[in-house]
């Protein structure tokens, strides 16, 4: 089913050139006829203001947007301290390679790109 993008259209994905599932995802926006606002994270580390609204577009807990396969997850002690999101905020403002990826949002949605065609439900 082909998405039909409007000029009003704001996509923005929250991207890192170096993982694969991101570039796939930023891919399908384009194909899509989406011109992303694309902001890489890494880069640019995202303030605990904007990780709470992310968090909130995405309708999850803020240790759902955590990766939980990274080295930094276990040394910080995230594990232990699942429910305390202030913490788990702080700690992706902090070290943003934390940050599951990609997010893509447009408007007040947003989805993780895991797998990529995710982010194809908010279009």
């Amino acid at each position: 089913m082909p998405f039909a993008m409007t000029q009003k259209s704001t996509v923005t994905i929250y991207h890192n050139p170096r993982c694969s599932k991101s570039r796939q995802a930023l891919k399908l926006l384009v194909d899509h006829g989406a011109n992303p606002t694309v902001i890489e994270y890494l880069k640019q580390p995202l303030n605990e203001q904007v990780l709470r609204d992310l968090i909130k577009k995405l309708g999850i807990s803020a240790i759902d947007l955590v990766r939980k396969n990274e080295a930094l997850y276990k040394e910080l002690g995230l594990a232990q301290r699942r429910s305390d999101t202030k913490a788990t905020i702080m700690a992706m403002a902090q070290y943003p390679i934390l940050i599951e990826r990609p997010i893509v949002v447009k408007g007040a949605k947003a989805r993780i790109g895991r797998p990529p065609e995710a982010v194809l439900e908010i279009l």
